[in-house]
């Protein structure tokens, strides 16, 4: 059976690179659900629509089409058919809006049951905000990454990012729809002021005292698949 191991957190606590280096140990998927409400958001501005008008963005959403296309051991986001590269998913104005994007419900129902139709192709590590609370609550195997907002904030202007975090942090905590939680069952792993090899093997070591099936054999997942989800 497929395995799905959970790592949940607030923006830029690292939970993505933790998460793409221990599927990568463990010969698993990498899935960074994040890109998946980018692209939605992506689509929305792009579109022209204002992000904050909800009943505009609901109306729309049966006509954006994407896929999940798996290169390398991960997934990549194809919107109509087209690649969008990491200065389009990780712009300012996708930056500022995709917290009002993925608070709306009927954006997060969607994409939720797209993230678990992907648990067909193989075992997974997948990252997120909710992760381990909504979209596979049941995985025995859950990881939730923190760090100061301090710690967040720096590693955000290093990358060249100058979104608010308290504000995403706020919106994404406070939202109705999926909040920004801690998993019941999580283990807890504070990134502010270790190395990324250091979180990397205190996931490692949370997941082998959970018992984690065949830890250094991996999987035979093929890295090169191309999926569609079922929308």
């Amino acid at each position: 059976m497929s395995v799905v191991i959970t790592i949940d957190g607030p923006a830029a606590s690292g939970k993505s690179s933790i998460a793409r280096l221990v599927a990568k140990r463990l010969g698993y998927i990498f899935v960074g659900t994040g890109n998946m409400y980018r692209a939605f958001t992506w689509a929305v501005l792009h579109r022209g629509m204002d992000p904050d008008d909800a009943a505009a963005v609901i109306a729309d959403l049966p006509s954006i089409v994407f896929e999940c296309p798996i290169l390398d051991g991960q997934t990549h986001v194809r919107l109509d058919g087209h690649d969008l590269a990491a200065d389009q998913l990780n712009s300012d104005a996708v930056n500022a809006a995709v917290s009002l994007i993925a608070r709306i419900p009927e954006v997060r129902a969607r994409l939720v049951a797209d993230q678990r139709a992907l648990i067909r192709l193989g075992s997974l590590v997948m990252e997120g905000r909710d992760i381990g609370s909504v979209v596979f609550p049941d995985s025995p195997y859950k990881i939730y990454i923190d760090a100061s907002e301090e710690v967040r904030a720096t590693r955000r202007r290093a990358q060249g990012q100058t979104d608010n975090l308290a504000e995403r942090d706020r919106m994404d905590k406070a939202r109705q729809s999926s909040p920004l939680v801690i998993p019941d069952g999580a283990t807890i792993i504070d990134n502010s002021a270790i190395t990324l090899e250091e979180a990397v093997n205190q996931v490692l070591d949370a997941l082998r005292s959970k018992k984690l099936p065949d830890l250094s054999a991996g999987t035979a997942n093929d890295p090169n698949t191309t999926a569609a989800p079922p929308h």
